[in-house]
């Protein structure tokens, strides 16, 4: 099974991808964190990253394509650009200089962002203009290229849009794997994606597949407030996180 040297490595592995990809499927993001932050306790973290990328990028597919119609590409067109020009800055920084630094900072800006929403409650957050999209964008582009996840600032942004809870995942997987094809691009060059990496992914697409079928099942169960409750749980463990020196 290439990396996974012992049926248990590959069973606890199993179980973290399913886990991770349960709260993809229920809100849209929250994969990434999730798995790498216990995949590294099992495997080097260079290979633990691209891993969990290729799963990443396969389940924004996956969930894309089912929910392709409630897009809002009004966001999308407005988040895509500037996300891009974050991923490019962020391979330069990650590439010439620590980004300890600036994943502290991001964490910092996803509390803050929490704690105003949990102050202000959620049905009472301002719907904020498309604009918004530059610095949110490229924090989000800029996060994904340092630690391996966009989401929290792409998330703020779609939330203040107000969209509802199908139009959020649906529009959060098309900018999330778009930025996830440039991210690959980045990974190809730096020779970071290999064969071992390939039969990792193929091992554990099954659990993907799985954690992304019950999440969407929990998904279109969920009332509204519940799911943006959620929202900020993931978001507030996203931020402290990023705050912990690793």
């Amino acid at each position: 099974m290439g990396i996974f040297h012992s049926l248990s490595l590959y069973s606890v592995a199993f179980f973290i991808v399913v886990i991770a990809f349960i709260v993809r499927g229920t809100i849209g993001f929250g994969s990434g964190l999730i798995a790498v932050a216990s995949l590294i306790l099992l495997m080097p973290v260079k290979l633990a990253v691209p891993l969990v990328f290729l799963l990443d990028l396969t389940a924004a597919l996956v969930l894309g394509s089912y929910d392709v119609k409630q897009v809002v590409w009004r966001d999308v067109l407005w988040l895509l650009p500037f996300a891009s020009i974050g991923v490019l800055i962020g391979g330069f920084i990650l590439k010439k200089a620590s980004p300890g630094s600036v994943t502290f900072i991001l964490g910092l800006f996803i509390l803050i962002y929490v704690l105003y929403a949990v102050w202000v409650k959620l049905d009472r957050l301002p719907k904020i203009r498309t604009f918004w999209a530059i610095p949110l964008g490229l924090l989000g582009g800029l996060a994904g290229s340092l630690y391996g996840g966009g989401g929290p600032p792409l998330v703020a942004y779609l939330q203040l849009r107000k969209l509802d809870k199908r139009q959020f995942r649906a529009t959060m997987q098309l900018v999330a794997g778009m930025n996830n094809v440039l991210r690959g691009i980045l990974y190809i060059a730096l020779g970071l994606l290999t064969f071992q990496i390939g039969l990792g992914y193929l091992a554990l697409l099954p659990a993907m597949l799985l954690g992304l079928w019950i999440g969407n099942k929990v998904h279109l169960r969920i009332n509204a407030k519940l799911f943006q409750e959620v929202v900020l749980v993931v978001l507030t463990l996203v931020g402290l996180k990023l705050m912990i020196p690793v």
